[in-house]
């Protein structure tokens, strides 16, 4: 096939291809004889049809695969040739829209190639790491949350008046028209004003309610209430008041601790200690992963493909506006216009993303199957009840799979970075950590 190059600015390329008619011609030949062994028609043993019966009859299909693989084989030849590969993929359009069959095929093809990107000494960038390890305050502070959750109650004052937040123990008999309800009634039932576990209006109604008191609650069963019998009807609950109490967080001892499944105190300080310093770690880690990719982005200056910087603009921007408006959930709002900002912001990704990807590649950095599955595991808990179905979904579809295949291959190069790179390690408070993760701008 005879290539002329037609475009070479930057990273874009142009090429126009011609197939001769003959090269062609010859294609359906081959394809025709290839097949002709299988080929029985009336009037002809199998594999004894006349080659050229075969192709007035067949010829006009397989011109069209003929072309195609023609084609594709010429790109395939020209890429390798080039030793270059598209950033996406290439345009490729018939130039003589008026052919017929014996013409030569006039084929354009464009696109803009990766750029080369260049070496670079991972062993010239200083890092630091920060270790924080948690302190008896912040176990303490944790603890003291999770007495919090584990509140319990205590009678209030005699004559006390309920409040927001209060338990309230009281006996009710619900009834419609008069007559109790099967269902509507309870003694010593311990109610917390303010949990939205009763009726709408009910609870409310008994804010300033005082033990010993009997008080008479109205109200109506919502329009789509589970029950087909009471749903969007008046009820009247004649109430009477037995306790009021106000809430007080759990004692923190080792009742506490076997509350949330530890053995005892000592043990469920431990746990939270574990858990935090998980946490600092994590946070840590988000900090030394910003400071790989800072180094790497001043050690290295190419060429970026537009298209590829002017799309990841547009998706930042798009991001943002939905951020900034959360009432729309749609996509039909037009075109969002790209700042100077995020088209720097773009530009920043877009060279990270070829430089990560070509040190991955050279470092024969590979995602496990364990780990695709680990990471396919952990997103189809978002769905529960549809596991199945999610890990049928990513099996079929290469996109979603290398959604998740991406951040790990990036985490795995960054760790290659830092092994390589010089790494000193700082001790910090969790005050200061939290700071510098505050002052962190978005990458």
């Amino acid at each position: 096939m005879q290539v002329t190059e037609t475009l070479n600015e930057g990273l874009k390329r142009g090429y126009r291809m011609i197939l001769s008619a003959q090269v062609l011609d010859d294609k359906v030949t081959e394809k025709l004889k290839e097949a002709q062994p299988e080929i029985e028609l009336k009037g002809f043993r199998k594999g004894k049809v006349p080659l050229p019966l075969l192709k007035k009859q067949f010829g006009t299909r397989v011109l069209g695969e003929a072309m195609q693989e023609s084609v594709d084989e010429a790109m395939r030849a020209h890429f390798e040739e080039k030793g270059e590969r598209p950033a996406f993929e290439p345009d490729v359009k018939m130039a003589n829209q008026d052919w017929k069959e014996g013409d030569d095929v006039e084929i354009e093809l464009s696109y803009e190639a990766l750029p080369e990107v260049p070496a670079v000494d991972l062993s010239s960038i200083k890092l630091e790491r920060l270790v924080v390890t948690a302190d008896e305050a912040a176990i303490d502070e944790a603890l003291g949350n999770l007495a919090a959750s584990a509140q319990d109650f205590r009678d209030r004052e005699d004559g006390a008046a309920a409040q927001d937040g209060d338990q309230v123990v009281i006996d009710f008999v619900g009834k419609l028209d008069g007559e109790p309800f099967e269902g509507g009634s309870a003694e010593d039932y311990p109610l917390t004003l303010g949990s939205g576990s009763f009726i709408p209006g009910f609870e409310e109604q008994l804010v300033g309610v005082r033990a010993g008191e009997a008080k008479t609650v109205t109200v109506s069963f919502p329009e789509d209430y589970q029950a087909a019998n009471l749903a969007g009807k008046e009820a009247v609950f004649d109430c009477t008041v037995k306790a009021v109490k106000e809430p007080v967080a759990a004692e923190i001892n080792d009742d506490l601790a076997q509350k949330y499944g530890a053995e005892n105190l000592d043990a469920l300080k431990e746990q939270i200690r574990e858990r935090l310093e998980q946490e600092y770690a994590g946070a840590a880690r988000a900090i030394l992963k910003r400071k790989v990719l800072d180094a790497l982005d001043e050690l290295v200056s190419f060429e970026l493909p537009p298209t590829m910087v002017e799309t990841e603009a547009k998706q930042i921007a798009h991001q943002l506006w939905h951020e900034d408006h959360p009432e729309e959930k749609g996509h039909d709002h037009g075109e969002i216009e790209t700042t100077e900002e995020q088209a720097t912001l773009a530009e920043r990704r877009v060279r990270l993303g070829l430089l990560l990807a070509d040190l991955g590649q050279k470092a024969e950095v590979r995602v496990s199957d364990a780990e695709m599955t680990q990471a396919v595991m952990n997103q189809a808990r978002q769905y529960p009840g549809h596991e199945r179905e999610f890990f049928e979904f990513v099996q079929k579809n290469p996109q979603m799979s290398q959604q998740l295949r991406a951040p790990i291959f990036e985490d795995k190069v960054i760790d290659y970075v830092v092994e390589l790179a010089e790494v000193t390690e700082r001790t910090v408070s969790r005050e200061e950590l939290e700071k510098i993760l505050e002052g962190m701008d978005e990458m």
